[in-house]
């Protein structure tokens, strides 16, 4: 009897050193799949938001609480499954002795850019397009860091924005088209409101628009430097001129899913010789190449929406088109 468990002990043993072992995740690879599961839970937003404008005024509103309420639970699942994740690699948000955890951020800030978090012992200087990703990655993580904090209200500020947002294109008889958060959003949401006034298709897709923008910029670069400036500052020294910084930004423009903002929406006005006009709920509303709309009706204008706090990611565009 005892030779039997003896037996069955081995062949137990034998099995566990034969299972196949789970290879672990890398860290580039982990942050990819991060990366992706963000961008489908921002998806799925999308797609319950469209679901939750069908039947009345108070229905509609009564579903898009719920889907708020929804998407806050799962995204702080989806950011605490992340955070369980990073730290089986040595990332954690415990703070160090003196209270202070910028050393964890750092690290974390690093990993996201892509940039080594080794120790760098013969203390090379960083790179300038090492500075941009991590300047980029800094961004990111602070933009996270409002987005855990804007969560932990019971009223969210997105809440808060998207209802005086409605207020103020209710009496105008308009609402808000969604379009997709991946960093082309005031790209396609002109593209949508190029199909809207042409009654059919837009003459443009989002990345002619960037290309058309990127031209622009190029050749009227007096007109765009001293906003840029103004914009990207870079600390210390850069191996680059001004000029060549700025040349550097126009080819993010045309060729990255980088966010558009105030220079791309100047640009954009004169590129298609149109009035635009950005509605916010957080700001007053932005009005820009009036030029370009004479005594025409406000329906030749290109209307967007600026949300300061959607999808739990910070600043979006999206495009406003009259009530169906």
């Amino acid at each position: 009897m005892e030779d039997t468990h003896e037996i069955e002990a081995v062949e137990a043993q034998e099995n566990l050193d034969n299972a196949p072992v789970k290879k672990q995740e890398a860290r580039d690879e982990m942050l990819s799949r991060h990366r992706k599961e963000i961008a489908q839970l921002q998806n799925k937003e999308i797609e319950m938001k469209k679901g939750a404008a069908k039947g009345s005024k108070a229905e509609q509103k009564a579903k898009k609480k719920q889907v708020e309420e929804e998407i806050a639970k799962l995204s702080a699942n989806l950011r605490e499954k992340h955070a369980q994740e990073l730290s089986s690699l040595g990332y954690n948000s415990s703070t160090n002795a003196d209270g202070n955890d910028k050393g964890n951020l750092d690290t974390l800030v690093k990993a996201i850019a892509g940039v080594s978090v080794a120790s760098n012992a013969d203390n090379h200087k960083p790179s300038k397009s090492v500075k941009r990703r991590e300047k980029r990655a800094q961004q990111e993580a602070a933009r996270e860091q409002r987005i855990k904090e804007e969560q932990s209200n019971i009223t969210s500020d997105r809440v808060v924005e998207d209802e005086l947002l409605e207020k103020k294109l209710d009496p105008l008889g308009m609402t808000i088209n969604e379009v997709k958060p991946d960093g082309h959003c005031l790209y396609r949401a002109v593209e949508d409101q190029l199909g809207h006034l042409s009654g059919g298709s837009s003459p443009y897709n989002f990345q002619q628009l960037r290309e058309m923008v990127a031209s622009y910029m190029r050749g009227h670069t007096s007109e765009f430097l001293p906003f840029f400036i103004s914009e990207h500052e870079v600390e210390g020294e850069s191996d680059d001129s001004l000029g060549q910084r700025f040349e550097s930004y126009c080819n993010e423009v045309e060729s990255t899913a980088a966010w558009g903002g105030q220079l791309e929406l100047g640009a954009l006005t004169h590129c298609l010789k149109k009035h635009i006009i950005v509605y916010s709920g957080s700001f007053p509303d932005v009005e820009m190449g009036k030029e370009y709309n004479g005594a025409a009706s406000l329906n030749s204008c290109i209307k967007l929406s600026y949300h300061k706090h959607a999808f739990g990611l910070g600043e979006h565009y999206n495009s406003v088109v009259p009530n169906s």
